[in-house]
Order: C-alpha cells, then structure tokens, then sequence
C-alpha cells in the first residue's frame, strides 16, 4: 500500500488488525474512525467511555439521536444487544483488564513504549488526562494511531517523551501513516511501512529499529 496513508485508510487497517469477537475502546479523535470499518460478522463489541457497550458505526441523517453519542461526543450507532452503564461502572470495564484493546491517538510515543497523549503545554489543551490513563494500563494491548511527524516535520516516535506521559511502557503498537511499529523488548521494530523504505524512516527517526 503506498503513502502516506489518510486517517480513514489507516483505520481501515486497523480494523483489519483486530481479532474477531475482541472487546475494544477506541480513544476520541481519529481512533473513533475505526468503528466504521468494522465487519459486523466480525463480532467486535466496541466499549466507550462514557457508558456503552455495543456501539455500532458513526451515524448520519436520521439514523442520529442526539442521546446517543460516544466520548468525543460524535453520534453513533447501536448494535443489537447494546448496553448502557454508568461512569463508574464503565471505569471498572477499563480498569480491570475486561478489554482486549484500546486504540488512542497520541502526541508522542517513546521508544520503551511511554504514551504521551493528553497536553502539550498548549493553552487550549485539555485540562486533564482523563480516562486515557485508565485504557493505557487497563486494556490488554494498547494500539496507537498517528502521524509519524508533526507538521513542522518533528519525529512523534521518540527517543523519550518530552510531554507529560499519559502512561509507561504501555503501548504495544503504533499505527502511522507511514509505517506501523510493534514493541519489542529491544525496542520499536518496523513491521509494516506505506510507501517509504524502512531505512529511510529510520534515518528520519534516529532511532535503533528492528526491520520486518
């Protein structure tokens, strides 16, 4: 596949990703577009924050109930057998090692697996980590979904995180639109790459890497 991919082809692949009959909390922001690539043969029972197990694609024209909308407040779908619970109950889901996964963006990701995904330094950032914490260490593996560079061309997979860490040595898999990179215990190893050679992104990271 060439790249860089878009956010929506990378949620494609992500789902794709995803075992069968998995329970998964996807993280507000470009993780929620994963949703709407999920086979419902697939069996996949997506969990949000905010209390609802069950939830279905993103929802347009009539199919929108304002009632119903996951974390990032976007309106979605039910499938059949979905449940609603309150905060506390959907806290203990996350804290207790009841998911199989959770995919959440990230503003840094560390090369001994650290997430970094709730505040810059930013006035306008949000004021607190919120349940993001809770997913990074609850969930049985914890998939990332990013740009490899900012903007302004800064590795977003770093040597160590310069922003307030959401959680330590937590991420399992890092999803880009260039490469995807799982973690090892020597460190993030390229397992997968959309257009540009490994070596190339490599050179661009400075960081050790372990090629596919």
């Amino acid at each position: 596949m060439t790249g860089p991919l878009t956010m929506d082809q990378l949620a494609a692949v992500i789902a794709r990703d995803i075992p069968p009959g998995s329970f998964v909390n996807l993280g507000i922001g470009h993780p929620t577009k994963v949703a709407d690539h999920l086979p419902p043969e697939a069996g996949v029972v997506l969990h949000t924050e905010n209390g609802m197990l069950g939830m279905g694609p993103t929802a347009t024209g009539a199919d929108v109930d304002p009632d119903l909308i996951n974390a990032g407040k976007i309106p979605v779908t039910e499938l059949p057998g979905a449940a609603y619970f309150d905060h506390a109950s959907s806290f203990a889901m996350m804290r207790g090692g009841h998911l199989d996964f959770c995919v959440l963006g990230a503003y840094q990701v560390s090369a001994g697996g650290d997430l970094a995904n709730w505040h810059t330094g930013a006035a306008d950032d949000i004021p607190a980590v919120g349940g993001a914490m809770d997913l990074a260490i609850g969930a049985k593996s914890v998939f990332v979904m990013m740009s490899l560079f900012t903007r302004g061309g800064a590795p977003k997979l770093v040597p160590r995180c310069t922003y307030p860490l959401t959680g330590v040595g937590c991420v399992s898999r890092v999803y880009t639109d260039l490469a995807v990179f799982d973690f090892t215990p020597e460190g993030p190893r390229i397992t997968r790459t959309f257009g540009t050679p490994a070596a190339e992104l490599a050179e661009r990271l400075a960081l050790p890497y372990l090629a596919g």
